[in-house]
């Protein structure tokens, strides 16, 4: 008789993919850059970097006139998965993000930025905090509320050009991994396949690692940034987490992060980075 397959807390996680993984090196190219988004719903975030792995940001909300509060200075991770596209990541939101108890809500911010199309992708993800997390499954369907307590809001915009100006489409939802089975190796010891099945849901299953035997299947969301680069994002209804990866299949590479508590005591957090050889296993085409 075969073990049990236990879930574990995102900082366990965090310990298992560490040794000798697949990450992207930071990069400096935006050391003392000012980039100003200004987003479809009229929201503007300006963004200055004033060393390569720090930013403060700016944030105008929608329908305002000034920013909501001072600029705030963040640690920040900054990758580049394609000449020109970055990811930039940061624990925290810059806007003030409550429970109903008045508490500041665990968040993290990532940036997608295409300095060749001018374009931009940010994601606001946002964790249940302990009471949301001990709801039931069952429960959460008969209010009719997601399985899922992990949040993320998805913004897209230009940079240093208004949303109405000529230039490349923004970035939308994609439909193109649908059908797709990957696998994804983040070391020499972690393995992981996906199976992304329609426009809400992918199944993942741990091949090896420090959750191998474990799988699921999870709300995602699926966003094109470029030809055959996408942002993925997925949110999970077990343990709260919160994936943001993008996906070079032209590469063959992914990079970004994986965010959740360190713990099972939710008073501290873990944002740590993950990176992956990319290989796609067949392709699934359901007739017409």
């Amino acid at each position: 008789m075969t073990s049990q397959p236990t879930f574990i807390q995102v900082g366990v996680l965090a310990d298992g993919f560490a040794p000798n993984s697949h990450i992207l090196a930071p990069v400096g190219d935006l050391e003392g850059r000012t980039l100003v988004l200004t987003f479809a719903d009229g929201g503007v975030d300006t963004l200055h970097f004033g060393t390569a792995q720090s930013v403060e940001v700016e944030r105008v909300p929608p329908g305002a006139a000034r920013p909501a509060q001072p600029r705030e200075r963040h640690a920040c991770r900054v990758t580049s998965l394609r000449a020109g596209i970055y990811f930039v990541d940061y624990i925290g939101a810059d806007e003030p993000l409550l429970d109903k108890e008045g508490q500041p809500r665990a968040s993290s911010t990532s940036y997608v930025l295409d300095l060749s199309k001018q374009l931009c992708t940010v994601v606001v993800g946002v964790l249940p905090g302990e009471k949301e997390t001990r709801i039931d499954a069952f429960t959460r369907v008969e209010r009719g509320m997601e399985l899922t307590g992990v949040q993320a809001q998805i913004r897209h915009g230009r940079i240093g050009a208004d949303v109405g100006a000529h230039g490349a489409a923004l970035h939308e939802p994609t439909t193109e991994l649908i059908g797709m089975r990957n696998l994804y190796i983040y070391s020499a010891t972690e393995r992981y396949e996906h199976i992304y099945l329609n426009d809400n849901f992918y199944a993942w299953q741990c091949l090896s690692g420090v959750e191998a035997g474990l799988g699921d299947v999870d709300r995602c969301h699926t966003i094109g940034i470029d030809t055959a680069l996408y942002l993925f994002i997925w949110r999970e209804k077990i343990v709260p987490t919160l994936g943001v990866v993008m996906i070079d299949l032209e590469r063959m590479k992914t990079d970004g992060k994986i965010f959740g508590y360190h713990g099972s005591r939710f008073d501290a957090l873990s944002n740590f980075p993950v990176g992956a050889h990319a290989r796609v296993l067949n392709v699934t085409r359901y007739p017409e």
